[in-house]
């Protein structure tokens, strides 16, 4: 048997004879069980693994996104929500904004359980556009302008959305899907829109209630069988991942987060909501600027900004070219795992570094580390939020040993749009929860520290991420 140093204390007779004679005893009780189904977990321990380590329960509002929005444009009114370029926005503006769109897209079809695609430019107009969807109990579907036509094509055809809001520069380069679409730059639109009440939205004004089971957002990843998947997650899932995200990283009226992901990533959904509900402001980087960490550096001196999330990639162009700019900032890492060297050269020049864990299916991120120095971990499971280690029979392993993790919990999402198969596939019955509870298998493989966190080892399949973005190679081959 090999014993992980950092996990066990090998030194110590005790420990080791204990768990040779719970391995022991099982063996000599049963000459006929398989060696590979033997429990090397005494009681004790697979309830630390099971349980202990998964002690995350939470109470969240069972409300939806655009109620918690709301109650902070009425606190926040006259703050600064958004700033994009040379426009800043007030909560009271953006509500606004968002409530007269959102009543413009109810009429055209928009509501609970329907999809509407977004495909704009970094601007506030998108921040507005999201809201507004949300408002009118849509789900939306962010489409990414820069992506190959052939792509745009397939999602919008995938998805299936009621709409398609845009602007008229946007929507000369997008295929024919045969969606229809609002150009919020037509002056008939703007017309239109502008007659609407900017009060906030009842349920009956919408075309059905909206509650917490219906679709926030559809967002489209990479597919091992060549064919893009959309992922489902609901409000309560979305809600969930917020409200422990604004746990760690509490802000308020003068603090400002840098927006530099597209917004087809899921990550995106943090840099504008955890903003939004804590009376912060999200600054929106433009597209020429994100793509150029020496123009992110100049915009994190010259607009005042407090935190920003990034994925390694970038935070390693930043400490090579201005690493000055990070002085006091809080970083929040994610996306692709942390080398060791970076994670102790962030800690060095920022104000607060926190890595972060998760896939799209689990809704943004899973867990949550704050680095301090030593091994580079995952961390633990946030809100209302479970992680299981296991092996091939999905069977708990040992603290030290490595398995595949399986996320269970609030975040976990409906499932793929439109792909039974690949749903029951990879979102699987959940053998340490209730009846009906399922579990994401993330094909990501982990091991668990003697303290209870996560440390990444690598994938149990032929899944890379580059910069950050997740990409299965049949895709590439197809």
């Amino acid at each position: 048997l090999e014993f992980s140093a950092d996990v066990f204390d090998v030194g110590s007779a005790e420990l080791l004879v204990a768990r040779l004679g719970w391995l022991l005893e099982q063996v000599v009780g049963d000459p006929d069980v398989r060696v590979g189904c033997v429990d090397v977990l005494s009681g004790v321990e697979r309830e630390r693994v099971v349980s202990g380590w998964n002690d995350t329960v939470r109470e969240v509002p069972d409300v939806v996104l655009p109620v918690l929005f709301e109650a902070r444009a009425v606190e926040c009114a006259g703050a600064v929500a958004v700033v994009s370029g040379g426009v800043e926005l007030s909560y009271g503006e953006v509500n606004v904004r968002a409530n007269r769109l959102a009543r413009y897209l109810v009429s055209l079809g928009a509501g609970p359980e329907r999809l509407v695609a977004l495909a704009l430019p970094r601007s506030e107009a998108m921040v507005v556009a999201m809201l507004a969807v949300l408002k009118s109990g849509a789900g939306y579907v962010p489409v990414d302008p820069g992506h190959p036509v052939e792509r745009v094509g397939m999602v919008l055809g995938d998805a299936g959305p009621v709409l398609l809001v845009t602007d008229s520069v946007v929507a000369g380069g997008l295929p024919d899907s045969g969606v229809r679409c609002v150009v919020l730059d037509d002056p008939g639109v703007v017309e239109r829109v502008s007659g609407f009440s900017d009060e906030d939205l009842g349920d009956g004004e919408r075309l059905g209630r909206l509650c917490g089971g219906h679709p926030a957002y559809v967002l489209y990843t990479s597919g091992s069988t060549g064919r893009p998947k959309g992922v489902v997650v609901e409000h309560r899932a979305l809600v969930n991942f917020l409200a422990a995200m604004c746990e760690w990283f509490p802000m308020g009226g003068g603090d400002r987060l840098l927006a530099v992901t597209t917004w087809s990533f899921d990550i995106a959904g943090l840099e504008v909501f955890v903003p939004l509900l804590s009376g912060a402001a999200v600054v929106v980087g433009p597209e020429g600027v994100v793509l150029d960490p020496g123009a992110v550096a100049e915009l994190i001196a010259g607009s005042g900004v407090t935190v920003m999330q990034a994925t390694p990639a970038l935070w390693q162009e930043l400490l090579l070219r201005e690493p000055g700019v990070l002085e006091g900032l809080r970083v929040l890492v994610g996306g692709e795992a942390l080398p060791g060297e970076l994670a102790g050269a962030l800690v060095e020049r920022a104000g607060e570094v926190t890595n972060l864990y998760g896939p799209t299916e689990t809704t943004v991120w899973s867990t949550a580390w704050r680095v301090s120095g030593g091994p580079v971990t995952l961390g633990k499971p946030v809100w209302n939020t479970r992680v299981y280690v296991l092996d091939g029979r999905l069977e708990p392993v040992a603290p030290g040993v490595a398995g595949e993790l399986y996320i269970a919990g609030a975040g976990v999402a409906r499932g793929y749009a439109g792909r039974v198969d690949l749903t029951a596939e990879r979102f699987v019955a959940c053998p340490f929860g209730g009846p009906g509870e399922r579990m994401y298998r993330t094909g990501d493989v982990v091991r668990w520290t003697r303290d209870g966190d996560l440390v990444f080892l690598g994938r149990a399949d032929d899944q890379v991420k580059i910069r950050g973005f997740r990409i299965e190679l049949g895709e590439i081959e197809a």
